[in-house]
């Protein structure tokens, strides 16, 4: 029987699980970034961040993946003011979202049909939900937007309510400005994606391990701050 020390840091992966919630954060990681793409293919409104990322991609000429690895980075600098402290999860999502955005679009051919379109943009919602409860219930860090989420909410004292409706209002209204498609995809995420993460996030949860002790009982687990 494996034991976990009661010091351990919470969510932090035990040994015998540790291979399984690798595999449960990549491949989580990885259908994020397609189902991002599936939302661009059907061109009827994003992500509040990936609006911004389309946006700087038809400003720059970059793709829209390689824009989401620079904004993801960008992001990851404001934590060392934040004093937030990123994991492996948050260091992976920088990378892998955006490479399996740019994989997904270079394989799935243009969509003009709306007959299309809708049942695209509907499965794109519905695997984010998904990939969003496969890897934070791997728990191996935040991605960097929630971790700049978490990091103000902890820094101004303002709810995380706030702070995340600010965050993407801005990020919305800049990449609408720059040429970000918004519609009505960017509301239907809106509303779905809280109940279709929770949904996921209790399918995939990856239970700790039972804490061997007489004294100490097990903790309550964390609770996930869902992206948007």
């Amino acid at each position: 029987m494996s034991t976990r020390s009661d010091s351990a840091p919470a969510g932090a992966p035990g040994p015998g699980r540790l291979p399984s919630r690798l595999v449960q954060l990549y491949a989580g990681l990885a259908l994020y970034g397609a189902s991002s793409a599936l939302l661009v293919e059907a061109g009827l409104g994003l992500e509040p961040w990936n609006v911004l990322h389309q946006g700087l991609a038809e400003l720059t000429g970059l793709t829209i993946g390689v824009v989401s690895i620079v904004v993801g980075a960008a992001v990851l600098l404001l934590w060392i003011p934040l004093r937030q402290r990123p994991g492996l999860g948050t260091v992976s999502n920088v990378f892998v979202v955006g490479l399996a955005m740019d994989g997904t679009l270079a394989l799935v051919p243009d969509v003009r049909s709306l007959a299309l379109r809708i049942p695209l943009l509907v499965a794109g919602v519905v695997l984010n939900g998904v990939a969003t409860g496969l890897y934070i219930s791997a728990r191996f860090g935040p991605g960097p937007r929630d971790g700049l989420m978490t990091g103000l909410n902890r820094r101004t004292g303002r709810s995380v309510r706030l702070v995340r409706t600010v965050l993407e209002v801005a990020v919305v209204a800049t990449g609408f400005a720059l040429g970000g498609t918004v519609g009505v995809g960017t509301v239907l995420y809106a509303v779905a994606i809280g109940p279709l993460a929770q949904l996921f996030l209790r399918v995939f949860a990856a239970r700790p391990a039972p804490v061997v002790s007489a004294v100490v009982a097990p903790g309550q687990p964390e609770r996930a701050i869902l992206p948007g």
